[in-house]
């Protein structure tokens, strides 16, 4: 091309030094070049298409408003144009030759001081052009403004404190085209691959069409900025599936905005499936932080809970308070806010669907309740609302079938002062557990509880509308206040002094006994060995033993409180056969204790159960003989 006129310009004094620290020290990657000049030609893309709405006279207005990335791998060059607003020599001058000026931010400033808005626009700092200089020996940005009496300009430099303006003979196309010739290190982004994953990363949602050497790139558009009344269902399901790189289709998503503490735009993701659930290991937070529909954290530390995780989608806010470079936010009291705010927002879609189509939370539930669950021995500030959310079998519902916190209380008795709940290998033990007899000869409600995690939850979340989680295999529960159902009272039970008698010989017998009494709350079995804590199963600690938590629970095996049955035969025959046969009596006491830890779950190793099986077998046969 030959030229008509070159000016040469001498950056700021302190250009030069501002420049060093973009190039060497402001990006952590060397590939956000590219989202930076990409976002520039959107901006000036955006401002064209704004311009079209109040000008009449438009150089080249037919012209597609596209973004074409161009490499050339013999050249080891790149090229970055727009058909954009362009730039006339002033501007050049003006955005080019000045640090941290920033005509996207002149431009909406001056359209909020019309009364205007344009969210669309995503520059704000002014430095983001001068990351080319990273991987750049020279960099010639070649540009034509939108006026029809407009000049067609090259801008030159190689970032070393100094610029030339050329006016170019002939006619630029409108907009603006940079070319990059890239230093000898950096031939990885004339690479067709690296190039797509790049702008697939940080670009994806930008509303133009973008071409990498004429090829147009699968892009979506910023969904999240549309009105929901304007999007379908498959359109959510489409985004979900690109945005995510995912295979499933969501359960439901939750698509809203607010303006307070920030503005903010969230598009939020449920999937089908929990890929922990799979053994694929931990769940990788799949939320990504936009500003302006550019990225910029593909996972934001802190912006959901950890238990969360396993939601997908974006977060855009164009109010964020980004450092310089756009990588990351400065104001981590804002992440917390949003932390909470985006939180809260996601639980109240989970209450609102489990209350007006119970049976999709349900489907919810039994992918992620787990996580929760985890919330609720993790998660303070959202303790209560998940509470709300938690589902379990109980004595009252039929296999596979779930009730709320609220729903138990509501069937609650009476004079019931607790939440009681008890835990199982699965629901047929627990049905057959000596420690819900008591409560199903009341009609208490027991909460089933399968996972070792569920006594976590009840021991984090200790309450729920002033009434206490209990197990019910604790030993001063007090049910004397709810009345029983009728039964059959003809059954007469031991004597006080027999009573007494057999307690001692009993504690004589098995000294591993701390403490033992007789109990007013078994119906059908001989004894059962109760938890002197309320709040801590036994399989509570031992899970916190082989964590080695509890130091104090070296001796748990010698502080047993065991309560016999009274009315039962065997604990009747075992009073008189103290006195006639006191080797079997002791066999049987023995028996029975062993017993009662396999209910208690106590029980590590059964062969001590095994040999007091046939002691008890070779005594009856020596009896009998």
């Amino acid at each position: 091309m030959t030229t008509q006129t070159t000016e040469k310009h001498e950056f700021q004094a302190e250009v030069k030094q501002v420049l060093d620290i973009v190039v060497n020290s402001l990006y952590t990657d060397k590939e956000i070049f590219i989202r930076e000049l990409v976002s520039n030609a959107s901006d000036a893309t955006e401002k064209l298409r704004h311009t079209q709405l109040t000008e009449k006279n438009i150089y080249e207005a037919d012209k597609e408003l596209e973004i074409y990335v161009q490499f050339d791998e013999e050249n080891n060059t790149l090229t970055i144009q727009d058909a954009g607003i362009g730039m006339t020599r002033e501007e050049l001058v003006e955005n080019l030759g000045t640090i941290a000026h920033s005509g996207s931010k002149a431009f909406l400033k001056a359209l909020q001081e019309s009364g205007e808005k344009n969210d669309n626009l995503i520059g704000q700092f002014g430095v983001g052009f001068y990351s080319v200089f990273m991987v750049a020996d020279k960099v010639e940005v070649f540009t034509r403004t939108w006026k029809e009496n407009g000049e067609s300009l090259c801008w030159i430099s190689d970032g070393s404190g100094s610029y030339e303006i050329k006016t170019i003979e002939g006619d630029e196309p409108r907009g603006t085209r940079i070319l990059i010739h890239l230093s000898e290190d950096f031939k990885e982004f004339t690479k067709k691959e690296r190039l797509e994953t790049i702008i697939n990363n940080y670009s994806a949602f930008i509303q133009f069409p973008i071409k990498l050497n004429d090829e147009t790139l699968k892009t979506m558009g910023a969904l999240w900025l549309k009105n929901k009344n304007e999007i379908s269902d498959e359109d959510y399901k489409e985004f979900y599936k690109f945005q995510s790189k995912a295979f499933d289709e969501p359960q439901f998503w939750l698509h809203f905005n607010a303006d307070a503490p920030l503005e903010i735009n969230a598009l939020l993701f449920t999937p089908s499936e929990n890929m922990e659930g799979f053994g694929f290991g931990r769940m990788e937070p799949g939320v990504n932080l936009y500003c302006r529909k550019i990225l910029i954290e593909a996972d934001p530390k802190n912006l959901l809970p950890d238990w969360l995780r396993f939601l997908r989608g974006v977060v855009d806010s164009s109010d964020l308070p980004l450092n310089i470079s756009r990588e990351s936010m400065q104001d981590s009291s804002l992440v917390q806010k949003l932390n909470k705010l985006l939180t809260k927002r996601y639980l109240k879609q989970l209450e609102e669907k489990s209350n007006k189509e119970p049976e999709a939370y349900t489907n919810f539930w039994n992918k992620f309740g787990i996580f929760l669950k985890e919330g609720v021995t993790s998660d303070f500030t959202h303790r209560d609302q998940l509470l709300k959310l938690l589902r379990y079998e109980s004595s009252y519902t039929k296999e596979g079938e779930t009730t709320s916190l609220s729903d138990y209380l509501s069937r609650a008795l009476d004079g019931q002062k607790e939440i009681y709940f008890l835990f199982g290998a699965n629901r047929k033990a627990l049905e057959n557990s000596p420690y819900l007899e008591a409560f199903n000869s009341r009609n208490i409600e027991v909460l089933f509880l399968f996972e070792p995690i569920d006594e976590f939850v009840m021991n984090h979340g200790r309450s729920f509308e002033e009434k206490n989680f209990v197990s019910a295999d604790s030993a001063d529960i007090d049910l004397d206040a709810i009345k029983k159902v009728e039964q059959d009272e003809s059954e007469e039970k031991l004597d006080e002094a027999t009573e007494k008698s057999l307690c001692e010989f009993l504690k004589e017998t098995l000294p591993e006994i701390k403490e033992i009494s007789t109990s007013s709350r078994l119906t059908n079995s001989p004894a059962i060995i109760v938890n002197s804590d309320k709040m801590m199963t036994a399989q509570m600690k031992k899970m916190l033993k082989a964590m080695q938590k509890m130091d104090e629970m070296q001796g748990a095996e010698t502080s047993i409180h065991l309560e016999i049955n009274p009315k039962h035969p065997l604990i009747k025959n075992i009073a008189v056969l103290q006195s006639s046969n006191p080797d079997l009596a002791k066999l049987l006491s023995k028996q029975i204790l062993e017993t009662s830890k396999v209910s208690a779950g106590l029980i590590e190793d059964p062969s001590q159960l095994v040999e007091q099986n046939y002691k008890i077998m070779q005594k009856l046969s020596e009896t009998m003989a």
